[in-house]
């Protein structure tokens, strides 16, 4: 599991690691196997609506003492994009394909689906005349 912060603690949990520095931004990976970090899940569990039970996003951040990154939507699509092209140019990927899988929405209309995305975001940018 990945989380992306603002700012960190200058030390964190054995089950945490910081993988990437920004000037802006930290990817911090999670393991979330661990048994502390399953620990730390079963103490900050909450009943989130009647039945269901989760750990909240800002609770865990609040514990670890991190801030987290909240990406604005473009930033967000054009790390969908790169992520799809990786997805697709990927050998793992391209074995299914000669094997046979046939999804019915494939990475081609994810990719277009973000375009389209991004383009009415930009759309919507420009000033009315």
């Amino acid at each position: 599991m990945k989380l992306y912060a603002k700012t960190i603690p200058q030390t964190l949990p054995d089950w945490a690691t910081t993988v990437t520095k920004g000037a802006d931004l930290f990817e911090v990976e999670i393991n979330d196997e661990h048994p502390n970090f399953q620990s730390l899940l079963e103490e900050l569990a909450t009943e989130i609506e009647p039945g269901t039970f989760g750990v909240k996003a800002e609770d865990l951040c609040s514990r670890l003492g991190i801030e987290m990154s909240n990406p604005n939507l473009c930033q967000l699509l054009e790390q969908a994009q790169t992520l799809i092209s990786l997805i697709a140019t990927h050998p793992d990927y391209k074995q299914l394909l000669d094997e046979g899988y046939q999804p019915d929405l494939n990475i081609a209309d994810a990719s277009t689906a973000l375009t389209y995305l991004q383009w009415e975001l930009e759309r919507n940018r420009e000033p009315s005349n």
